[in-house]
């Protein structure tokens, strides 16, 4: 189980990101006392714009980042004071992290896999069955940097998956992938749901978000506005579908704002 609690994280900005942002506050508050539950055996979406926050909390789940006010428990163990335990639960995926481009998929996912502590037999029998899975098999040896896009985030989700987690973080998991890949991807994210695994995700596609996710999280600008399986938001708007209900509490929290 996540347990999210109060989250709250604050940046202070340069000179240089003050004129980006054409601010004048000297912090960001990225996430504002978010709080949520992701369970076993579902599939939990974190939705809203580019920048509203999701990446950054995903990020404070994954312990990479400490919450400057609020609590994060993975599995019951705190992201603060049991990083090591948090980390041997998770699958941690990201755009932003990626692999070393002159080792090869099959290399990385053996040294991840012994990093994990899983046995010879058991990274062997893993890798067979996600290079199948995602037909990495047959450029296993080549090097990261000699990949396509496609083919470099089939090999991080591989990698991501070798000390087989009770938790999957995947931060836009599809973002950039071709139609079968994307398609693979969700697929996967639905198996290991079904066997009971908790996997949240962060998403700006609402097509994606609608068929894959048991319960959705919206968030603008830092804050949780609405959460609830497709059925409840869908009536707590009075909308169609997912789009529209998230274009509904985008202006009624814009207009709040105001």
């Amino acid at each position: 189980m996540i347990e999210i609690k109060n989250l709250t994280k604050v940046y202070k900005l340069s000179k240089k990101k003050m004129q980006e942002l054409k601010t004048k506050e000297t912090v960001k508050r990225a996430v504002d006392d978010v709080s949520l539950t992701a369970r076993p055996g579902e599939i939990y979406g974190l939705l809203g714009p580019n920048g509203a926050g999701k990446t950054t909390t995903l990020r404070c789940v994954a312990t990479l980042l400490k919450p400057t006010e609020g609590t994060v428990s993975v599995c019951g163990f705190d992201t603060v004071q049991n990083p090591e335990e948090v980390r041997e639960s998770i699958g941690f995926l990201t755009n932003e992290i990626k692999l070393d481009p002159h080792f090869s998929p099959k290399y990385l996912f053996g040294f991840f896999g012994r990093m994990h502590g899983v046995s010879e037999e058991e990274i062997e029998a893993r890798r067979k069955e996600l290079f199948e899975y995602f037909e990495i098999t047959e450029f296993e040896n080549k090097k990261i940097e000699e990949l396509s896009t496609g083919m470099k985030q089939k090999a991080s989700i591989a990698v991501s998956l070798v000390h087989d987690p009770k938790v999957i973080i995947f931060d836009e998991p599809t973002n950039g992938l071709d139609i079968i890949t994307a398609r693979n991807v969700t697929d996967l994210l639905q198996k290991l749901r079904d066997e009971g695994k908790l996997v949240i995700i962060s998403t700006h596609i609402m097509s994606e978000a609608e068929k894959l996710c048991d319960r959705v999280g919206i968030i603008i600008d830092g804050k949780k506005v609405m959460e609830g399986t497709l059925k409840e938001l869908l009536t707590q708007t009075e909308t169609a579908d997912l789009e529209d209900a998230f274009f509904t509490l985008y202006k009624e929290h814009h207009k709040e704002e105001n």
